[in-house]
């Protein structure tokens, strides 16, 4: 359903206003209680964090945004089936906003944990649902819908670029729970905008479930709930019987559920009878293409984790600089690198590469901002503090990567869905950024200052050689994609 609009917001519906500001904001409060969260987990206690060690700090860092991706297909569920997408953004507003308010306690790891599964929820409950009420404003004919979504990815970035420098240096100035409060200041604001703006600018057809539960559908929900929270009920209680419930074991816990999650669905849609032998065919295609994205997800997420903790520990910083601004470079370089690649591929138009090579292309760069990370090291031994300008190279390198796959690989995702399985191959997308995360969670583990020549070189090195294999395989892959370029 449409809305009629009598104003408009740079010539697209007003109801975009609404969500690029709601969505600007939320991305400020998340990214920037994202840019000071490992330095609040790893900073002594003296110093006003939790004191924990560098490994188990990254692992957290990475885990938490495993989670967050995760999240999204209850956030889809709720949305579609219960609450509609207006309900489940706004309690998704609120749930972000308290989590970061318990952050802006001192009340130590217990306040962490609580942050963070307030979060989880909220943002799985909120950012997916945002997207797909900036679709409803539009008929799918629209001539400014593309327009529109690209000024909705603006204001993600803009916010996405301002959190770490203002959150950042309101930590530093004062401390870390003042960050925190400054992030839910921002959903708050978010939240307000959304409030006040969202009726008379967003479809009514928001505020109802698109595929509402039926009395015969509430009974087996009950009972597969039930089942869910009695298997983690029978997990927790093994591990702490054979002494293992601890949070490393945690953690790798939610990494294997992470990781298995998208493997049954794949399993589903390929065994499916609803899935026809063509479609079949375009989601064994789209397997080289989801486990490519998982590469780059990998490094790109390392940005707030082991590329943070390299700026903390190893970047000569002048006094006005700070750490956390490095997390400004990955908007930033999307702001820069967005208009000129929409130029090229409109100047190209059908002499495009396919979305195979852009994703093997996409591999190479994203390796390639991992061997950089290397070099200072390898040239200058490890014990030395370097220059701000390796990690400037290393970010515009990987972003480079992420307009190759990103918004080819969900336009991808689209074009290769079974048509029973459309909204479930949606969420496949964030799952590969899920998975990736998970798998981070277990090798940020071994980066450390005597290793990270190492690790650089490995994680850049596999990830390469990935994207080469990729390249080898174009011609099979486009013809299993079954007529889709």
């Amino acid at each position: 359903m449409q809305i009629k609009q009598q104003k408009s917001f740079l010539g697209q519906p007003r109801g975009l206003s609404t969500l690029f500001f709601t969505e600007l904001w939320e991305r400020f409060s998340y990214y920037g209680m994202r840019a000071i969260l490992l330095y609040y987990i790893i900073a002594k206690i003296s110093d006003g964090g939790l004191g924990m060690n560098h490994s188990i700090g990254l692992a957290i860092v990475s885990i938490y945004s495993s989670m967050v991706y995760l999240s999204s297909i209850l956030g889809g569920f709720l949305s579609d089936r219960i609450l509609g997408a207006w309900r489940t953004v706004f309690i998704g507003g609120i749930l972000i906003m308290f989590g970061h308010i318990v952050l802006a306690l001192p009340f130590g790891q217990p306040a962490l944990f609580v942050s963070i599964a307030l979060i989880v929820m909220g943002t799985g409950m909120l950012k997916p649902n945002v997207s797909e009420m900036v679709g409803s404003l539009y008929s799918l004919n629209d001539p400014r819908r593309d327009a529109g979504f690209s000024i909705f990815i603006f204001g993600i970035n803009f916010g996405a670029f301002i959190a770490p420098l203002l959150v950042g240096q309101v930590a530093k100035t004062f401390n870390y729970h003042i960050g925190f409060l400054l992030a839910a200041i921002g959903m708050f604001v978010g939240l307000i905008v959304f409030r006040i703006d969202s009726r008379k600018n967003l479809s009514k057809a928001t505020y109802y479930p698109t595929d509402p539960l039926q009395p015969e559908d509430i009974r087996p929900l009950i009972f597969k709930s039930t089942y869910g929270i009695v298997a983690v009920i029978l997990v927790i209680i093994l591990m702490s019987l054979y002494d293992s419930l601890n949070l490393k074991s945690i953690i790798l816990l939610l990494s294997v559920l992470a990781v298995m999650v998208p493997v049954i669905y794949f399993i589903k849609m390929l065994t499916s009878r609803k899935t026809t032998r063509e479609e079949r065919s375009r989601v064994r295609a789209y397997i080289p293409l989801f486990l490519a994205a998982m590469l780059f997800w990998s490094i790109e997420e390392q940005g707030a984790a082991v590329l943070a903790l390299f700026a903390h520990d190893q970047v000569q910083l002048p006094g006005w600089l700070n750490a956390t601004w490095f997390q400004s470079l990955n908007p930033m370089f999307i702001m820069l690198y967005t208009p000129i690649f929409a130029l090229l591929w409109i100047k190209l138009g059908k002499r495009q590469p396919k979305t195979p090579t852009k994703f093997g292309i996409g591999l190479l760069f994203a390796g390639a901002s991992f061997l950089v990370m290397a070099l200072p090291g390898l040239l200058f031994g490890t014990s030395n503090l370097f220059s701000p300008i390796w990690l400037i190279m290393s970010w515009a390198l990987v972003e480079v990567a992420e307009l190759l796959i990103s918004p080819v690989g969900l336009s991808a995702t689209t074009k290769l869905a079974p048509r029973a399985f459309r909204s479930q191959m949606m969420s496949m997308w964030f799952l590969s950024d899920a998975a990736a995360s998970a798998i981070n969670a277990q090798i940020v583990q071994y980066y450390a200052i005597n290793t990270e020549v190492q690790y650089f070189s490995l994680v850049g090195g596999i990830t390469i050689i990935a994207g080469l294999l990729l390249l080898t395989q174009i011609k099979k892959i486009s013809n299993a994609m079954v007529g889709i370029d």
